[in-house]
């Protein structure tokens, strides 16, 4: 949707009720979830990438819409069902920490959502990231980093749309 659609349909919650129905935009009030990296659109979380193949098949693979399950307001991608189950047992540990935001970006405060191609698997936790820097940066020195990442992210979540 252009910029100038989205602010037109934005103007008054009459009209966008009215366009609603038309089929011509989002209605203003729709919820998102911005806690996880999901994409506004689809509701899809990282990109549709399936988190456990990070894991199981060490590099991002995409889940197919066969196995999907929906966690924390967002939709979640599985290449398989094994996968799926997996990842409803434990959406901690295969989900991206910081919900798919930059850690690095979130040590300064900073919700920068990640990237699910720019990846890394550090202390059996899921990191995606905005940048190659950020992400050498982090795999150089993750204690850099995660502590004022883990105490910030409290503190950036309650900045973020329910």
């Amino acid at each position: 949707m252009t910029a100038q659609r989205r602010d037109w349909c934005g103007g008054g919650r009459g009209i966008a009720l009215i366009l609603l129905v038309l089929g011509l935009c989002t209605p203003l009030w729709a919820g998102t979830n911005e806690r996880v990296v999901t994409d506004r659109y689809s509701g899809l979380a990282i990109g549709g990438f399936d988190p456990v193949a990070y894991f199981t098949d060490s590099e991002p693979l995409a889940g197919l819409p066969d196995f999907e399950l929906t966690e924390d307001g967002a939709v979640w991608r599985f290449r398989n069902d094994g996968n799926r189950t997996e990842f409803a047992r434990h959406p901690d540990i295969y989900g991206p920490q910081f919900g798919g935001y930059d850690p690095v970006d979130m040590a300064r405060g900073v919700a920068v959502a990640g990237n699910p191609r720019l990846w890394l698997v550090a202390s059996q936790r899921l990191y995606l990231f905005s940048r190659e820097d950020n992400r050498d940066a982090f795999k150089a020195a993750p204690v850099t980093f995660l502590p004022a990442a883990r105490k910030k992210w409290p503190d950036v979540q309650e900045t973020l749309a329910r």
